[in-house]
């Protein structure tokens, strides 16, 4: 399959849950870009937003303020990322228990990557914990929570084969994953027959594709050949000559996502999870594009502004 067709019943919003996925600010203009973000997208009633880590684990104290901030500011249920880089087992379980003391009850359990980034050697640190399966069970050891984990459709970019990719996936499982997320696609039939592939193995837990809007192409293919994911052809036909003219190659970012979700759709998928790069237009976009509407907010951001003007 080259490419998707678009075709949205009236009704299909209803039947779609969708998440978020921020990353932790760097600098003050950079928290104020996320904060607009997450007020955009609050509306939205998002199945939870996660919060992600840097690199080697280097925005461990930013991730937990904005965990914090989503929970104190707004309604949505934050889910905390977790990785065990550069970190040992007594470090992970005292981020574990900071997270769990601010209410946090879901997480995203991962090995990370190297702080040099994608494409480098993982090297476990030798009194940590060694890779995702066991942040799973770091984490069940301190309570029931809801644990995603991560998934490859097209394989881990250092796994052998899908057969040793499956391999951890399951071991996850084994371990108390509630859920898996996918490392972002373009190719739906790759992501079929992915799933095909789990659920011989065995596995059936919830296998959320994970939706890319392309915000840039040309930064998108160069870090899906560090990643080893797949760019179509297609795709990149269809943002050509774009290069300078930002809103047009966003209403195509948005058409294509939304295309891409509503063909999911019909192959019976009903979760999705944004990587949203702190942007909210585009994810909203697409959000509006498959049925899903803004609904009031009892507690969130706009209620606090509300009371405070008041």
């Amino acid at each position: 399959m080259n490419q998707f067709r678009f075709s949205r019943r009236p009704d299909i919003g209803d039947k779609i849950r969708v998440s978020f996925e921020f990353f932790p600010p760097k600098t003050d203009e950079m928290e104020a870009r996320l904060w607009e973000t997450v007020t955009r997208l609050e509306p939205l009633k998002p199945n939870f937003v996660s919060v992600t880590y840097g690199a080697g684990g280097s925005t461990r104290e930013r991730t937990a303020r904005t965990v914090k901030r989503i929970l104190d500011q707004s309604a949505l249920p934050p889910a905390a990322h977790l990785t065990c880089i550069d970190a040992d087992k007594d470090s992970v379980d005292q981020v574990i228990r900071q997270f769990v003391d601010l209410g946090v009850t879901r997480f995203v359990a991962l090995r990370g990557d190297p702080a040099a980034g994608v494409g480098t050697r993982y090297q476990p640190h030798p009194g940590g914990y060694a890779n995702g399966a066991d942040m799973v069970a770091a984490l069940k050891r301190h309570g029931d929570f809801d644990i995603s984990v991560s998934a490859y459709p097209e394989k881990h970019p250092e796994s052998p084969d899908f057969a040793t990719d499956i391999e951890m996936l399951k071991r996850k499982v084994d371990n108390g994953a509630t859920r898996a997320i996918t490392q972002f696609f373009f190719d739906n039939d790759i992501y079929e027959r992915y799933v095909e592939r789990v659920r011989r193995a065995g596995i059936y837990i919830p296998i959320v594709p994970g939706i890319l809007p392309v915000h840039n192409i040309r930064q998108v293919a160069n870090f899906s050949a560090r990643a080893g994911a797949h760019v179509p052809p297609w795709l990149s036909e269809r943002f050509e000559g774009l290069d300078d003219d930002p809103q047009t190659h966003a209403l195509v970012a948005s058409a294509v996502a939304a295309e891409q979700v509503l063909d999911l759709v019909e192959r019976g998928v009903s979760d999705f999870h944004f990587y949203t790069m702190n942007r909210a237009d585009l994810a909203f976009a697409i959000c509006h594009m498959i049925g899903i509407r803004s609904q009031p907010s009892e507690r969130g951001i706009g209620a606090a502004a509300g009371s405070a003007a008041a």
